[in-house]
């Protein structure tokens, strides 16, 4: 047996919106092996729930639920996120690594700190994963892996689009649904951009009504909650039902350039420099988590025109908190409306659509008013 086969070990991540789909491909690209967690459900949440601290955010309930799911389907070792700052974050490895020993689970734990070395820290993790020491194979894998994301990104833009115009509702997302498996399955950038081609085609076979008209939404919030529609209830399909296209102010793209991709590398600018720059004067400062971006994000989207901004926070997150309670003082200046979403597991459904909807309707009286508004 070589050397790559004895390293070789059955690696395992959390679901978050559609990065399960590019860890996955990169790591059975270098010769790994994968166990995908199974989709995130409420069993899922009640495992983690149960071996949880009570006060802790729902994000980190579910990555826990998903890694002893992972681990029961037979995972080895387990992705961890780690992060430095004033973030809960930075303390979930620990904390999860030690709630499962406690569980009797023996297995590896490979902690993914970003922050600390950016692109050849990744580099560092999959060959430690796969076993796969040539650089080169490491280096294209990893560079695929990116576009993946970026190409995932304006896929779900197309779908936000196509989704709040159609005229059969579900069309859009089947053909997006559809689609995702051959961007999975593209193995070279040759392939990815057929896939991609492919994929953007099908999802235009979608009969919709061009003259409709569409309310715009930005979302933002704690990255993860944005991320995850298990997390966040579905949200971006509940608005397309609506008839409102919405779009992700936090997305993998834009943390991928922000704490991956060298400065040198990048072009225009990141979503964090952005940030430090709408959000004057209400906050100058990083204070932990997304807080930052959530304020320049209704700054920004204010700036813009768009129709409103819904921000979604895990109950108990501070950083979110503080964002929150700067909000009132925006509008008061003149930012647009605000929805501001706290979840749990503990959110019923019922409640949480009927708040979309009467959110819906303040958008499309405060847009009635401002056309009818005499010049």
């Amino acid at each position: 047996m070589s050397n790559r086969e004895n390293k070789k070990i059955k690696v395992s991540f959390p679901h978050m919106g559609s990065l399960h789909i590019v860890l996955s491909s990169l790591v059975k690209s270098l010769g790994g092996e994968v166990v995908m967690p199974p989709k995130t459900t409420k069993k899922t949440l009640s495992i983690g729930t149960k071996h949880s601290p009570e006060a802790i955010c729902l994000p980190y309930k579910l990555l826990l639920g998903n890694y002893i799911e992972a681990v029961e389907k037979g995972a080895e070792a387990v992705l961890m996120i780690s992060s430095p700052g004033i973030c809960r974050l930075g303390e979930y490895s620990k904390s999860i690594k030690n709630a499962m020993e406690d569980l009797g689970y023996k297995i590896k734990y490979i902690d993914v700190d970003l922050y600390k070395g950016k692109f050849f820290e990744l580099l560092h993790i999959m060959k430690a994963v796969t076993g796969n020491n040539n650089i080169i194979d490491v280096g294209k894998a990893v560079l695929l892996s990116f576009n993946k994301i970026f190409i995932l990104d304006n896929l779900e833009n197309i779908l936000s689009y196509y989704r709040a115009r159609e005229f059969e509702t579900g069309e859009t997302e089947r053909a997006f649904n559809k689609s995702l498996k051959w961007i999975d399955e593209a193995a070279t950038g040759k392939e990815l951009q057929e896939a991609n081609n492919e994929a953007i085609s099908e999802i235009k076979k979608t009969q919709i009504d061009e003259n409709k008209e569409v309310l715009k939404v930005d979302i933002t919030g704690e990255i993860f909650m944005v991320l995850d529609p298990f997390s966040n209830q579905h949200i971006e399909r509940e608005l397309g039902r609506l008839g409102v296209e919405s779009k992700r102010s936090m997305n993998l793209s834009g943390w991928l350039k922000t704490a991956i991709i060298p400065k040198i590398l990048r072009k225009g600018e990141t979503h964090l420099e952005r940030a430090f720059r709408f959000a004057k004067p209400y906050l100058t400062r990083d204070i932990g988590g997304d807080a930052i971006e959530s304020v320049s994000d209704v700054a920004y989207a204010t700036s813009k025109g768009t129709d409103g901004i819904i921000h979604i926070s895990p109950f108990t997150c501070m950083p979110e908190i503080m964002s929150q309670n700067i909000f009132p003082k925006m509008r008061l200046d003149g930012a647009l409306p605000i929805l501001a979403l706290v979840l749990d597991e503990q959110t019923g459904r019922a409640g949480y659509v009927t708040r979309l909807e009467a959110f819906v309707d303040l958008m499309k009286r405060r847009k009635r008013q401002l056309i009818q508004k005499p010049v």
